[in-house]
């Protein structure tokens, strides 16, 4: 039976991403909010009880990928369609959230074909740039001028497209050691957030997104 528990907390994290785009088209982002963090718990977990109890298998990896384009790319998308919607009359232009949607398969499909990606990050991770997006609801809630300017939900669609599918390199959580030296950029990165978090909540989440990068880039020049 054990062969099947990863699998399931895969499906987990599917069934979480549908539920969490009906809220996002009835206009309840908190209640998306939730489904997109119990998708990412499925999502980090899938893999690590898969690598628990040695049972990775092809199905295992290509269904991750499927349920990821779900909830890590159609959500992504439903949320900029409505954002979109909410600040213009034209019946077209909502859609083009969804080049995110477009743009996260083509992270996927890149990531699982890339040799490079087995420790780190080439572009922003499917689940990172979801779960930015998904706090933009709440940061115009705080800040309202910024969402409601049409232009600049374009630029947001455009900027993360992009940032998913270029050649930037960006670290992942996997420690090959605790070592301070090896670690500084991520150990500063998780304690800036967890401050971050304590302090401004959701809101929080587009500074922890903006630092990702920024502490990346300064691990990498390290190295």
């Amino acid at each position: 039976m054990k062969k099947y528990i990863p699998n399931t907390i895969t499906c987990l994290n599917l069934f979480s991403g549908c539920i969490g785009i009906l809220f996002v088209l009835n206009g309840d982002f908190v209640a998306a909010f939730y489904c997109v963090l119990a998708s990412g718990i499925f999502d980090f977990f899938d893999g690590m009880v898969a690598r628990l109890l040695h049972v990775k298998s092809l199905i295992g990896k290509e269904l991750d990928s499927l349920a990821d384009v779900i909830s890590f790319g159609f959500l992504p998308g439903s949320v900029m369609f409505k954002l979109l919607e909410n600040v213009t009359t034209n019946e077209y232009i909502p859609f083009l959230g969804f080049i995110v949607t477009i743009f996260s398969a083509l992270r996927l499909a890149k990531f699982n074909i890339d040799a490079r990606q087995s420790s780190d990050f080439i572009g922003v991770n499917t689940p990172m740039n979801t779960f930015f997006i998904i706090s933009l609801p709440f940061v115009g809630v705080q800040y309202p001028s910024i969402l409601q300017n049409i232009y600049v939900l374009l630029t947001i669609v455009l900027v993360c497209s992009y940032l998913l599918v270029c050649e930037l390199r960006l670290f992942s959580m996997k420690l090959s050691s605790l070592g301070w030296m090896e670690n500084k950029f991520k150990y500063l990165f998780l304690i800036v957030s967890f401050i971050l978090v304590l302090i401004v909540k959701v809101l929080a989440v587009p500074m922890i997104f903006v630092l990702y990068i920024i502490f990346s880039v300064l691990h990498f020049a390290k190295k």
